[in-house]
């Protein structure tokens, strides 16, 4: 049975891998189209409400980086020192 620490460390993961998902389309959005997806839908690149996404979805990123470590750790390509 998880505790609850590990419950929250699951639904950080989940948000940060649904951020960076949607970082990623808007990336996709704007290579073919030149358009960017979260300016369009929160007033403009210079919005409070676009920065603040624009800032999850960094963060997000950054934690991704802690899941591809776990993910490399439990396949055994990396060593547990």
């Amino acid at each position: 049975m998880e505790n609850k620490a590990q419950k929250n460390v699951k639904l950080v993961d989940a948000l940060a891998l649904a951020l960076v998902i949607i970082g990623a389309l808007d990336w996709g959005v704007w290579g073919i189209f030149q358009r960017d997806f979260v300016s369009l839908l929160f007033g403009g690149p210079s919005a409070v409400w676009s920065r603040g996404v624009y800032i999850l979805v960094a963060l997000a990123g950054l934690w991704s980086i802690r899941l591809l470590i776990r993910a490399w750790q439990a396949s055994g390509s990396v060593s547990q020192a």
